[in-house]
């Protein structure tokens, strides 16, 4: 067995330590890398995005309350117009004194159809 001299002594110790030092590294990377981190990183993320974006929708809404309103009652009667044309309709009718009549069935004429025969 040969001995090894000072300086490749002090190599090989240093070689050691660089070897655990990237093991580590390779360790705390997978720890990060797991899909069980990502997601809850991502939904961190999400979450703490939310909160600014209300956030900052309660500012404007602190700024300029008459415009959030007007937005509010905008969204409002666009989700509910198909009752309120209905509920329009039938107080113009009330007031103009109309009433939908229903169409009458088209009548059947007696004597009037055309009889075609087939020949063979």
């Amino acid at each position: 067995m040969t001995r090894d001299t000072p300086e490749v002594a002090a190599a090989r110790i240093e070689a050691e330590r660089a070897r655990a030092r990237l093991m580590e590294t390779a360790r705390e990377l997978q720890e990060r890398l797991s899909p069980g981190n990502l997601a809850q990183n991502a939904w961190e993320g999400a979450k703490s995005k939310g909160a600014d974006l209300a956030e900052e929708a309660v500012d404007a809404v602190r700024r300029r309350p008459a415009i959030a309103s007007g937005v509010v009652a905008a969204i409002a009667l666009f989700l509910a117009r198909e009752p309120l044309i209905g509920m329009a309709g039938k107080l113009a009718d009330g007031v103009t004194g109309k009433r939908k009549t229903k169409k009458a069935a088209p009548r059947k004429t007696k004597g009037k159809e055309k009889k075609t025969e087939t020949i063979e």
